[in-house]
C-alpha cells in the first residue's frame, strides 16, 4: 500500500508539473517578424566555416563584390544575431506563468492504523521568491520585447545599407584609381616621346630648356603614376577586407568605369522615400513605440501579484490558497513611471531631430548627385572633346614650328587634368547615389517604384 501511496503521489506531481508548463502570451506581430528573420536566416545560420561563398571572377563587377560582402561580412552578420537574440527575449518576456512551480511532498509516520494514502501530503504552488504575475503585466512585456526585436530588425536592415554603402565607395574609389592610372599612363608614353623628341632637336641644335622641360615633366609624370599605383593597391586591401578575403587576394575589375545607374524618380519624390523608409529612424520609431510599452508596463506595478498554492493530504483534506503581494512601494513605482515616460520622451525627441537631420543629408547629398551628374555632363560633352582639340593643334603647331615648346606640354596637360575631371565627376555621382541608397533604405532599382 505504501508503494501505491508513493506512485500516486508522483503520478499527480507529474501532471502538475506539465500542467504548469507555461504558455506564450505573443503579442499580435510576433509571427511577422519571425517571418522577416527567417527570410534572411540562410545566409547567416551556417557557420562561415560550413558556408559557400562565391567565389569572385577574374573581372569582378560591383554586383559581384556586394553579393560575396553581404555573405562574408562579420559585422553584418553580428547584426543578425543581434537581431536573432532580440526576437528570443519576446518568449522570454511574454511566457507565463512567469514563476516556477514548487511542488511538496510529505509522509506522516504515525503509530495509528492508517493508510498510506492518508499519510502523504502533496503541496503545489509557486516559487514564494517571484511573485505570479498577471497576464496583462506578461502580455505588455512580451509587447515591448517584441518592439525591442523590431527594432533590431531596423539595425539590421541600416546595417546591411550601411555595407552596401562602404563597399560600393571602395570599388569606385579603386575604379577610379584605375582610370586614373590608365590616364597616367597615357600621360607618361605621351611625355616620353616628347623627351625623345627633343633630345632629337637638342642635338640638332635646338634650344636645351625644351629637354629639360620634357625630362622634368616626364619625371614627374611617373612619381604621379607610381603614386596612383600604391593607392591602388591600398584601395584593393581595403575592398579585400570588407570581402572577406585576404588583403593582398587579387581583385580585378573591368577596364574602364562603371556604367552610371539610372535613378527613374524626380528629386521630390527621392525625398518622400528617403524619410519614409530611412531604417535607422524605423529603428527610433520602434524605439519610441517599445518605451510607450514601457510605461504602461510601469503603471501596472500598481496592481498586485499572487502566489496560489494547493495541497492536499490522502483522503483527508485539500486545501486551496493565495498569497496575495500589495505593492507597498509607492514611490519606486511613481519613480519607474516617471524614468519610463523620460525615457520615452528623449526617444520622441531624438526621432524628431533624426528626422530632419537625415532629410537635410538627403538633399545634401542629392545636390551634390545632381551638381556630379551636371559637371559629368559638361566635361564630356565639351571640355573634353575641346581640350582634345586643343592638344591636337597645339602638336600640329609644334610639328609646323609656329608654337613654342611650353604651349605643346601645356595643351596636353590641359587634356590630361580634363580627363581626370571627368572621371572624378563620374565616381562623385556613384557614390552620391550610394549614400543615397544608404539613407533611404532602398536599393536604387526600386527607388522610382517605392511607396
Amino acid at each position: 500500500m505504501r508503494g501505491a501511496g508513493a506512485g500516486r503521489a508522483l503520478l499527480i506531481t507529474a501532471g502538475l508539473t506539465a500542467a504548469l508548463g507555461g504558455c506564450v502570451l505573443a503579442p499580435p506581430g510576433t509571427g511577422d517578424e519571425k517571418a522577416r528573420l527567417h527570410e534572411v536566416s540562410a545566409s547567416f545560420e551556417p557557420r562561415i566555416e560550413a558556408r559557400s561563398l562565391p567565389e569572385l571572377p577574374a573581372v569582378a563587377t560591383w554586383q559581384d563584390v556586394l553579393s560575396r560582402a553581404f555573405l562574408a561580412n562579420g559585422e553584418l552578420e553580428a547584426s543578425y544575431f543581434d537581431w536573432r537574440a532580440a526576437f528570443a527575449r519576446i518568449d522570454q518576456a511574454a511566457t507565463w506563468p512567469n514563476s516556477n512551480a514548487a511542488l511538496s511532498f510529505g509522509y506522516l509516520f504515525s503509530p495509528g492504523n492508517m493508510k498510506t494514502w492518508d499519510r502523504t501530503s502533496i503541496g503545489a504552488g509557486f516559487d514564494p521568491s517571484t511573485s505570479l504575475s498577471l497576464p496583462v503585466k506578461t502580455r505588455t512585456a512580451g509587447k515591448a520585447a517584441l518592439e525591442a526585436a523590431r527594432e533590431a530588425g531596423e539595425r539590421f536592415r541600416a546595417a546591411k545599407f550601411e555595407l552596401q554603402r562602404r563597399v560600393l565607395a571602395a570599388y569606385l574609389d579603386l575604379a577610379l584609381t584605375e582610370e586614373l592610372i590608365r590616364i597616367e599612363r597615357d600621360d607618361v608614353t605621351y611625355l616620353q616621346l616628347l623627351a625623345d623628341s627633343a633630345a632629337d632637336r637638342t642635338q640638332a641644335g635646338g634650344p636645351m630648356r625644351d629637354l629639360w622641360r620634357a625630362l622634368i615633366e616626364s619625371r614627374t609624370a611617373q612619381d604621379e603614376l607610381a603614386g596612383l599605383e600604391a593607392k591602388a593597391r591600398s584601395a584593393r586591401a581595403t575592398l579585400n577586407g570588407l570581402l572577406g578575403r585576404e588583403a593582398s587576394a587579387p581583385l580585378g575589375l573591368p577596364p574602364g568605369l562603371p556604367e552610371p545607374r539610372p535613378v527613374a524618380a524626380d528629386d521630390a519624390r527621392l525625398i518622400a522615400v528617403a524619410v519614409a523608409q530611412n531604417p535607422e529612424l524605423a529603428a527610433l520609431a520602434r524605439q519610441v513605440a517599445g518605451r510607450g510599452d514601457a510605461v504602461e508596463l510601469a503603471r501596472l506595478a500598481y496592481l498586485p501579484d499572487v502566489i496560489p498554492s494547493a495541497g492536499i493530504t490522502g483522503s483527508l483534506s485539500q486545501s486551496l490558497g493565495a498569497m496575495v503581494m500589495v505593492p507597498t512601494k509607492l514611490p519606486a513605482i511613481r519613480a519607474a513611471i516617471e524614468e519610463a515616460q523620460s525615457m520615452t520622451r528623449s526617444a520622441e525627441a531624438l526621432l524628431r531631430q533624426s528626422t530632419h537631420d537625415r532629410a537635410a543629408r538627403f538633399v545634401a547629398d542629392l545636390y551634390l548627385m545632381r551638381n556630379a551628374e551636371r559637371e559629368t555632363d559638361w566635361y564630356g560633352t565639351r571640355i573634353v572633346p575641346a581640350a582634345r582639340q586643343l592638344a591636337a593643334s597645339s602638336r600640329s603647331a609644334y610639328a609646323a614650328g609656329t608654337v613654342p615648346f611650353s604651349d605643346l606640354i601645356d595643351g596636353e596637360r590641359t587634356l590630361i587634368a580634363a580627363r581626370r575631371v571627368l572621371a572624378q565627376a563620374r565616381i562623385e555621382r556613384e557614390q552620391r547615389l550610394a549614400e543615397l541608397e544608404a539613407l533611404a533604405g532602398v536599393d536604387v532599382e526600386a527607388l522610382g517604384r517605392a511607396e
